[in-house]
């Protein structure tokens, strides 16, 4: 295997490992290579692609929605329906944070950018989020990985977790200092200087503001009003109530649906605390098993090509759920894990042996 294929930072780790990353890099490379070979027009139209796609997202949320106040669908079709519409604005601002499209036109890309983060308001500034994604792909898996380890990755199963994924806002206001912990070693990491450290603890904290901060008002309102009246206490139904649930079910009870299932899914196919810095290969984990479908619908299979993306960043979402077979075939033969359900039961820890946060 040439030297040159790896990364500059991968050389501090072990020859076997940087070679075996660099193999696996460069095969989905080849197939990512020979997939635009065959349609060329998926390069040559990318910016207009994920465009349409995003247009044909934000149709799907209006149109449920719609179609949930005319009376047309019920509930329980709108919000799973929507769900998976968000997950595909999910999937697009993740790919805008890597600047995949509209690098020219700036506009469009922070146009983009503002609203997939306005239809989920449970979600970060994308902004604020692009610094700990891009810190993200460089620490993955060890104590500085904020934007994992704040959705529970590595923290043992118990309550606590299982609170915080299914209502990340709930498990913040349950264990704040957990998270405190989590942010300071976060800061201390990335920032050079006191003044630098307390910049960017603002910055960091503010990322919920002014969307989260009213999605999570609104969504835990209608949930307190649920549970009053299913205690039997009574709320009268005035036009504020029916508002309440009509946006409760259009975008809220959507967004949260999407965030739990994330939340789950990425969180555990993640691997924490024994993974040396820049080791792609013991940073992620495949599922593609029947049991974890019904998560993955609704954010958009990313438990199946998230993987993929870690190796070689530089594919669009929607590229890498097509050449998702031959490269899954690429990450089995070189020793991937696929399906590692022991993930639970470690805490996200590659090996059983590593120490694990309560």
């Amino acid at each position: 295997m040439k030297l040159a294929t790896r990364l500059p930072a991968e050389r501090s780790l072990p020859a076997e490992d940087a070679d075996q990353i660099a193999e696996i890099r460069e095969q989905i490379i080849a197939v990512g290579d020979d997939f635009r070979a065959r349609h060329p027009w998926i390069a040559r139209y990318q910016d207009a692609i994920a465009l349409a796609i995003f247009i044909i997202a934000v149709a799907g949320v209006v149109g449920d929605a719609v179609l949930y106040i005319e009376g047309v669908i019920p509930w329980w079709v709108c919000i799973p329906l929507t769900a998976f519409w968000l997950s595909i604005l999910h999937e697009l601002e993740h790919d805008l944070i890597h600047w995949m499209y509209f690098r020219k036109r700036k506009w469009v890309h922070h146009s983009m950018l503002f609203w997939a983060w306005f239809l989920r308001p449970n979600g970060v500034n994308p902004w604020i989020r692009r610094r700990w994604h891009l810190h993200h792909h460089e620490v993955s898996g060890t104590e500085s990985d904020w934007e994992e380890r704040s959705l529970t990755n590595g923290q043992g199963w118990g309550g606590h977790r299982l609170l915080m994924s299914l209502d990340h806002m709930l498990g913040v206001y349950t264990r704040p200092f957990r998270l405190m912990r989590v942010l300071k070693d976060y800061v201390e990491h990335e920032a050079t200087d006191p003044d630098e450290r307390r910049r960017l603890t603002r910055v960091t904290l503010s990322a919920l503001i002014p969307f989260g901060a009213m999605h999570s008002f609104a969504w835990h309102s209608f949930l307190g009003l649920q549970a009053f009246q299913l205690l039997g206490g009574h709320v009268a139904h005035g036009w504020a109530y029916n508002a309440l649930t009509v946006f409760a079910v259009v975008l809220l009870a959507p967004n949260a649906l999407r965030q739990a299932c994330l939340i789950f899914v990425s969180s555990n196919m993640h691997y924490y605390g024994d993974v040396e810095e820049h080791n792609v290969f013991k940073q992620t984990q495949v599922w593609t098993a029947r049991r974890m479908w019904p998560l993955q619908a609704f954010c958009f299979n990313f438990g199946g090509t998230h993987a993929i993306h870690h190796f070689v960043v530089r594919d669009p979402f929607y590229l890498r759920q097509a050449i998702a077979g031959p490269c899954h075939e690429v990450l089995r033969a070189h020793g991937v894990r696929f399906n590692d359900f022991g993930t639970f039961r470690r805490a996200n820890r590659w090996m059983l042996s590593a120490p694990v946060e309560p």
